[in-house]
Formats: C-alpha cells, structure tokens, sequence
C-alpha cells in the first residue's frame, strides 16, 4: 500500500493511503538510510512511502522510501553536525516574512532562498502584516520587493489580518504542493488558518492519531486545502544553517551571481578579493544587491567555520 507521510511525531509517523485517503499511524521497519545524509529525522513530511497494516486498526509499519524529487533541509538544532529535513517533494515553497515587529533579516531571506534553488525548488516570498506599514515603510516594502523580483522571486505584500491580498496567494496555491515557512512571530499560523478555512477540523482529525493527541510544534503537518491541493505548515524556525553545499557551489544558488560566473578571470573564483572578477565589480555597479553579497559573504564565512 502505498501513502504520504502528513505529520511526523518523532516516533510516529502518520500516513495518508493513496487507495482510500485513510490516515494510517505508522512507525518505521528498523533503520532507514539517506543516502550518506547524516539526518535527524529519516523520514519526512511530503515522502511518499509504502506501508503495510499490521496491529491494531489503521496501524501500519513504514517498508519503504520513494526516493524523494526534492526537500527542504536546514541544520538541525538538536544534533550537531546533523540535518533536519524540513518537507519533501514540493512543487513550491513560501517564505513569510515582516519588515516590522518582527522584521525579517535579508540574511534569513537569503538562506531560504539559496537553499530552494540547490533543490531546484520554486520560491515565493510572502510579506505579512502591511496594516502595520505607515508610508514609509510600503516605500521600504516596494524597493526590497523590487530587489528581488528582479533576480526572479515573486513577491506577495498582504495581511492575514485584514486579508489584504490573499486571493492572489489562494490562487497560487491550486493544485501543489506547497511549503509555508519563516521566523516566529511573522504571523504565518494566522495565514494559514486564513487559508484553509476548516484547519481545526483537519488538525483535530490529525491529532487524534498523535500521541494522546499532543501536538508537536517541532514538525511540519500537510494538509488538504482541495482535491489535489497541500499546504504544508512548518514550526517557527529561528535561524537556517545551509546544509550540503561546498564553498566553491554557493554563488551558483544566487542566479544574479551565477549568470556572471564565467566572466570571471580565475574558474575557482570564490567572489571575495580575486582580481578580474566579475561578481565583484557587479557589486560595485550596483547591478548585484549589495545585502545580497553580504548574504554570500555570511554563508562562505560559515562553511569556513565547518571546515
């Protein structure tokens, strides 16, 4: 039988059956590998799993992972050394961010986004709470979204709390699957209860699978939002170490850096102080961003503290 994993408590895995839509609580068949990933969690939500009843009613046991098409990983916060893979199998992902209470750092922005692009993972950013904005700020607003609309981002300004601008974000979601992230406190939650009106039906039905019910804020949880339509909510992640990359790999992730790359004199240019190099004197012509080589300089600068 086959299904997707929908919420991940750590020891449990509830999985939703291809066949007949059932939720099935399922726990792992010993010990599964990834591929050399040295991962917290072996399994996901959004992996695509075989399973087969065993026990008690709609209790199953995990056989077998469909080798995932893509994910999103960030360091994990309770293992060193380790990843914790955030949501597979995703057709787009969703940064919420702020500019006010809290304000969201280009730093944060920028980590998001290089990971999406190594896993070939469409990004959208989200800016909540704009009823806060006063006139400056919109101004502010319109020339960071302007930043990255121009490297190929899409971006959303809206409030989940007056619902300025959700039906262009309900539209974007039909028929994907799609991952909601960003930092505590960016109202994320009350975006998505926005979006998928009946939330509190689909999660008490999940949580009745949980263990006694208790709700693990430490995973992500796919729900239903139409026929053939996911939303996958995530916990709050305060900071996003970049997991798998080589030093010599990052600037490809930054796409006005990468259509530069072989302008520059040296083929192992790291962008930093090599002369004849290309990114750099983008930098000083303003055609890059310079937060967004600052972005860069920050993720060099911890791949060198990992070495």
């Amino acid at each position: 039988m086959k299904g997707t994993v929908v919420k991940s408590t750590g020891s449990w895995y509830l999985v939703r059956s291809h066949a007949d839509g059932q939720l099935y609580k399922c726990r792992l068949r010993g010990k599964f590998k990834n591929k050399g990933l040295k991962v917290s969690n072996p399994i996901a939500v959004g992996d695509e799993v075989t399973l087969e009843p065993e026990g008690g009613e709609q209790q199953a046991v995990i056989t077998e992972i469909t080798p995932r098409r893509n994910y999103i990983i960030r360091k994990s916060t309770h293992k060193a050394h380790h990843a914790h893979i955030v949501a597979s199998n995703l057709d787009q992902a969703f940064l919420v961010v702020t500019l006010v209470s809290p304000r969201t750092s280009f730093g944060f922005i920028d980590r998001f986004l290089v990971t999406a692009e190594a896993y070939d993972i469409p990004a959208t950013l989200l800016f909540n709470k704009i009823d806060l904005y006063d006139e400056e700020a919109l101004g502010y607003l319109k020339q960071v979204a302007q930043l990255y609309e121009q490297i190929g981002y899409p971006c959303y300004a809206l409030s989940a709390h007056t619902g300025e601008g959700l039906d262009q974000v309900q539209s974007l979601l039909a028929d994907k699957v799609t991952l909601f992230s960003g930092h505590s406190g960016v109202g994320k939650s009350t975006l998505v209860n926005v979006l998928v009106p009946d939330l509190d039906l689909k999660t008490s039905e999940i949580s009745a699978f949980s263990d006694k019910g208790v709700h693990t804020t430490t995973f992500a949880e796919m729900f239903e939002v139409a026929p053939g339509t996911y939303l996958i909510d995530t916990p709050g992640i305060k900071e996003l170490g970049v997991v798998e990359m080589k030093r010599e790999e990052i600037a490809h992730y930054f796409p006005e850096m990468r259509e530069r790359l072989n302008k520059c004199r040296f083929h192992n240019c790291v962008h930093v102080n090599e002369p004849g190099c290309a990114v750099q004197e983008a930098v000083k012509k303003g055609k890059i961003a310079l937060p967004r080589y600052e972005s860069y300089l920050s993720l060099l600068q911890d791949e060198d503290t990992h070495r």
